[in-house]
């Protein structure tokens, strides 16, 4: 198993022979790929206004891959205006332009962005607080010419003055790097545009984003763009369908999956899958409702803190119920519905709750984001000596279950207490020492986000690493001091008295059709034996051998495969190729030959032609298989 350090979400760690001249820790490497991104996002602003003087700009910033910038532009962006902004975005990059940081006066600032008419700056400038430094930064020279700033020296690669017209500015708080020039050229690309509202608000109007990515060397663009035309090929939604494994039925409503039966079947084995493995770590299971009384919610302060993803109350019998967007009240109320003694401790509850969340139309995408989901949830109550013990046991089962999916690449964050935070300082230390201690016991490195916890607790995320090299959320684990203490949550303690348990929050999957979507991806719908919706398709040549084939299916069956006849009535050529492109593991091909011997002519997806087996060999070299969570 390979762990990472740091959340450098680029394609550097990936590329040993993509190293700058002057090495960089893994850490700078991230700052200055910033840098470059948000300098990019700049120079991008920068170069539709010289091509489209009409534009206002609004806000761009950096991303995980690269950046992007909204416009309100009175006409809609081409393709071929991408291109020509492509090209000005080079001309300013090889132009060398210093790029200088300026502390400026709230009222001077505001007079000259109302001369600028950028209505957009205006709302940028007072979301500003009063007592907040308000900074701009420039590209180019702010006055007549770059030769004649003060701060700037001339570009030993372009000595002449940098006419005026290449000098734009934006308000932003940084960071840039210091010169145009730092940037490689042909390691930045423009790549799509696409609709976005004013502050991610509907109601408000509507821009136009231009998406780009910006690398270090052209070495790990080409990287980046030959990565994502592979994402292409392995999107679940396209595979999905191709695969006929789920759909989002647009007349029940956005965001909401249908598993189909091929689809259902994988849900199944991981579901099934998922209770044998709680269960043997000492977890019992729960089930819980889809909704409850709003003041459920307003107790566990959901309704307060989650308020904008929460779909409308229902009115029953003049009371209003709500659609649970989480488990864990549900979980504590089972807890509470008996006393507990200390030496119940721990209690380990699990729960596949299917949970919903409102969420706005344009940010649903496939299985990764959708309004109805089933958490992989479990909640553990126990006494603070046992916190770290947990927290180990939790990381334990949670490396088990990752790595018999296939994913043994981790990412580990560790997230302490923040500014704003419920909990005296004796339990936050306490917590944040278990999960320390967890980490190390397991020899996990980690990344500490300091003051990036949640309110209510400190927190280890985990992010596991695909076959094409993307980083997932998946798993969290959370130490709660808030539900404990808003539900007056007690246990009988050895001296008699009552006392606050420890609430911990896990999720390994994070929810049922998201981690669906992500194996769908890595696998690129070649699942692995044990996860294969059909692991075997019997292939009679005609229908002499049709009955045999059904009998052989029907043993397959019986010792538990998902065993099924060709019943379409194809020539074997034309058979064998369905099964490849629904990528079915192994195919079994019955002819004349095969029946009057009692064998198959076996050929796998891993190994191809495998000649005559038996149906017992063939069942052996299965099981072997699911037992290994191996291809075949």
């Amino acid at each position: 198993m390979r762990l990472h350090l740091i959340n450098l979400r680029s394609l550097y760690v990936l590329m040993p022979n993509s190293a700058p001249s002057q090495p960089l820790s893994l850490l700078d490497t991230a700052n200055h790929l910033q840098r470059i991104r948000h300098t990019c996002a700049h120079i991008l602003a920068m170069a539709v206004q010289r091509l489209f003087p009409n534009a206002k700009v609004t806000l761009g910033p950096w991303t995980e891959t690269g950046f992007f910038y909204d416009f309100d532009c009175p006409t809609p962006f081409t393709p071929g205006d991408l291109e020509r902004i492509e090209a000005e975005m080079r001309q300013i990059i090889q132009a060398d332009l210093p790029i200088i940081q300026e502390t400026v006066d709230r009222a001077a600032i505001k007079a000259e962005i109302e001369q600028l008419n950028e209505p957009y700056k205006l709302e940028i400038l007072a979301s500003i607080p009063e007592d907040a430094a308000i900074t701009r930064y420039f590209i180019g020279c702010p006055d007549s010419g770059w030769t004649n700033h003060p701060e700037v020296e001339p570009s030993l690669t372009h000595p002449v003055a940098i006419p005026p017209q290449l000098c734009w500015w934006d308000l932003c708080a940084g960071p840039h790097l210091a010169r145009t020039g730092q940037i490689n050229p042909q390691a930045v690309a423009l790549e799509s545009v696409a609709g976005a509202y004013w502050r991610g608000d509907e109601t408000k109007a509507q821009l136009q984003r231009i998406y780009g990515t910006a690398w270090e060397t052209p070495e790990q663009l080409q990287a980046y763009l030959q990565q994502k035309e592979e994402a292409k090929r392995r999107d679940h939604r396209k595979l999905g369908q191709e695969l006929k494994l789920f759909s989002i039925e647009e007349q029940a409503g956005g965001g909401l999956v249908f598993w189909h039966p091929k689809g259902a079947r994988i849900r199944r084995v991981i579901e099934d899958y998922w209770r044998q493995a709680h269960t043997a770590a000492g977890y019992e299971l729960l089930f819980t409702p889809h909704l409850a009384n709003l003041e459920l919610w307003k107790t566990s302060g959901h309704f307060d803190f989650y308020r904008d993803g929460m779909f409308d109350a229902i009115d029953v019998e003049e009371q209003a119920y709500q659609l649970k967007p989480m488990n864990c009240p549900f979980h504590v109320l089972t807890y509470q519905h008996d006393l507990h003694s200390y030496r119940e401790f721990p209690l380990r509850w699990a729960e596949l709750g299917t949970v919903y969340r409102y969420e706005r139309s344009g940010t649903l995408h496939g299985l990764m984001r959708v309004r109805g989901f089933t958490q992989d949830d479990a909640h553990i109550f126990c006494l603070p000596d046992q916190v770290a013990a947990e927290i180990l046991g939790v990381l334990n089962l949670t490396e088990t279950i990752l790595s018999d999916f296939g994913f043994q690449d981790y990412e580990v964050n560790l997230s302490t207490r923040p500014e704003k935070s419920v909990g005296g300082n004796e339990i936050w230390q306490l917590a944040t020492a278990a999960l320390i201690e967890a980490l190390e016991t397991k020899g996990w490195p980690y990344l500490t986000d300091e003051g990036g916890g949640a309110f209510y607790g400190p927190k280890i995320d985990i992010k596991i690493r695909d076959a094409i090299g993307r980083l997932w959320q998946c798993s969290t684990i959370q130490v709660d001091f808030n539900l404990p203490e808003r539900f007056g949550m007690e246990y009988v303690a050895a001296d008699g008295s009552r006392q606050r348990p420890i609430m911990i929050h896990r999720a390994i999957f994070g929810s049922l059709e998201r981690f669906f979507g992500i194996l769908i991806e890595n696998y690129a719908g070649l699942f692995p034996l044990w996860l294969a919706p059909v692991q075997v398709r019997l292939l009679p040549v005609s229908d002499k051998q049709r009955d045999y084939a059904e009998q052989l299916a029907q043993q397959l069956k019986q010792q538990g495969f998902r065993a099924e006849v060709d019943q379409s009535g194809d020539r074997l050529g034309k058979t064998i190729r369905t099964a490849e492109l629904e990528k079915i593991p192994v195919i079994a091909v019955i002819g004349n030959r095969e029946l009057e011997s009692e064998m198959l002519s076996v050929r796998t997806r891993a190994e191809g032609e495998l000649g005559s087996l038996t149906l017992q060999a063939l069942i052996k070299k299965m099981q072997d298989a699911i037992a290994h969570r191996s291809l075949i």
